[in-house]
């Protein structure tokens, strides 16, 4: 599996989604710009010392990303999806697309895009779910649709 944050803004939030990524096996795909650098200690903090073991690429725009992958499968994370994120038939080479925190995936980025998927969420609060739990309950759901590959 594959995790893409594009334009994340906050450190922790970073941190905990590398940690998850190394603890399942994911690679992680950050897309520039990134709101903090990964030198800063909230980044670490949060990551703990993880960061050795993670698989992680770092690109200057979404679309140096897709053209490296031109067959992979995308599927884009927003509130403003269809598609509910336990309905997906994930596969073990998809890339699982998340915006940043305030301002979710970026116009050219959702301009493209196709698979707009969603969590459910109460209506009544304009906010969403915190990235790195969102990343977690997604990514949970699609290892446990693959039965877990390489973990016990």
């Amino acid at each position: 599996m594959h995790i893409v944050l594009v334009e994340p803004e906050i450190p922790p939030n970073t941190g905990n989604v590398a940690r998850t990524s190394v603890m399942t096996g994911t690679k992680l795909h950050l897309v520039e710009p990134l709101g903090f650098s990964l030198s800063e200690k909230e980044v670490k903090r949060s990551g703990l010392d993880y960061w050795s073991y993670l698989d992680l690429e770092i690109y200057p725009d979404f679309f140096t990303l897709k053209i490296k992958y031109p067959e992979a499968r995308f599927l884009y994370f927003t509130t403003s999806g269809t598609t509910y994120y336990h309905e997906i038939n994930y596969r073990y080479n998809d890339f699982i697309v998340f915006g940043s925190e305030t301002k979710g995936l970026p116009a050219n980025v959702m301009e493209q895009a196709e698979n707009l998927i969603r969590v459910p969420m109460v209506e009544q609060i304009p906010r969403s779910l915190n990235l790195g739990n969102t990343v977690a309950l997604v990514l949970y759901e699609a290892l446990k649709q693959l039965n877990f590959p390489g973990m016990n």
